[in-house]
């Protein structure tokens, strides 16, 4: 089982949804960072449930820097978090149950059997957690050198949210607020969600990301370019199964007059002109924001009436899935983006710039 993410900067998560702790590493980051505690608990405010929307799941998410911090600094050794599992029903869990879209069954079979299998185990959402824990020292790290993240709720059933359009205005308003909307339509996206949960079910949606401040020529060509890099870890988190970066799959209804981005020399300074190709060309940034959608599916686990299988008997069963569980976690999902992509992203500015990058 493999748990890392990085090549300078290494990210590895450990834990299990309803053991007694949860937890994170991440190593190799420039020593001498400043930790803002205060602003972690803000982060994982954010992830945490907190209406009739989310889950009834609710965890204090206490956390504990327990290495790699010395004085509010980073130390430059390995920063080591661990959260404690509270509040836990695992008699809500069945081994032999398989439940549909969930990794139950593929758990069991790569494990062979040996896998907490209580609340998703190692599969968890609550697994995002630390995420969120050790993402929050990295965002900080890249405001520092002017680098800013927002992500907000694009889509969510026949709620359709602003675009970015002001990026450092948009993304400092998204990072402020609750419900991750350009718009002022929080009460329509809760009556989506809440219809599907009424209805016991779940619902998906789309969720876009914007990247600014990132110098010109971050990334590599072919096998390490900044959309694969970026790709690589927004697959690594549960529930996110498509994405596309600038205009996507819209490119394939148009000519190359209509999507390539045009160049200026403007008092010196070199201008992209548009924005289609999403800040990214030949795999390396080219000094636009880098804005990517991506598609985030309904949470597997409903009250509806399911086809599945006993794995003991060998049986077709209904199931009918029982416990605490989101019907959307398009909102909580926002803040593990940003905090995933921001260890990501420090890891790619150390590999270019050197590892004391955040402190030069």
């Amino acid at each position: 089982m493999k748990n890392s993410i990085g090549e300078t900067v290494i990210f590895t998560l450990f834990g299990e949804s309803h053991q007694e702790y949860i937890g994170g590493v991440l190593d190799g980051l420039t020593p001498g960072i400043k930790v803002d505690e205060e602003f972690i608990k803000t982060q994982l405010a954010k992830r945490r449930p907190s209406s009739a929307m989310d889950t009834a799941r609710v965890e204090e998410d206490d956390f504990q820097i327990i290495s790699g911090v010395f004085n509010g600094y980073t130390t430059g050794s390995p920063i080591a978090v661990i959260i404690r599992n509270n509040n836990t029903h695992s008699g809500d869990y069945n081994k032999d149950l398989v439940r549909p879209s969930h990794a139950d069954y593929v758990a069991n079979v790569r494990y062979n059997g040996y896998q907490d299998y209580r609340g998703g185990g190692h599969f968890s959402g609550r697994i995002t957690a630390p995420i969120v824990a050790l993402g929050a020292i990295a965002i900080k790290a890249l405001e520092d050198k002017g680098i800013k993240i927002g992500t907000h709720i694009y889509k969510c059933g026949k709620v359709i949210d602003d675009e970015f359009s002001n990026f450092e205005k948009d993304i400092d308003s998204l990072n402020q607020k609750k419900a991750p909307l350009l718009s002022n339509k929080e009460a329509e996206l809760e009556q989506e969600i809440l219809a599907a949960k009424e209805d016991k079910d779940s619902i998906g949606g789309v969720i876009q990301t914007a990247i600014i401040g990132l110098p010109v020529g971050l990334g590599e060509p072919w096998f390490s370019s900044l959309e694969g890099v970026i790709a690589n870890a927004m697959f690594s988190i549960g529930g996110v199964k498509g994405i596309e970066f600038g205009e996507g799959f819209n490119f394939a209804n148009g000519r190359g007059s209509d999507f390539n981005d045009g160049f200026r020399y403007e008092n010196g300074e070199v201008k992209i002109t548009s924005n289609h190709n999403g800040g990214i060309n030949g795999g390396l940034s080219n000094g636009n924001p880098v804005v990517f959608n991506l598609a985030v599916k309904p949470t597997p686990s409903i009250a509806k009436k399911q086809e599945s299988i006993d794995m003991s008997k060998k049986e077709n069963v209904d199931l009918e899935i029982k416990g605490r569980h989101d019907p959307a976690i398009i909102r909580r999902i926002c803040v593990v983006v940003n905090s995933l992509l921001a260890i990501v992203l420090a890891d790619e500015l150390e590999k270019r710039y050197g590892v004391d990058y955040f402190t030069k």
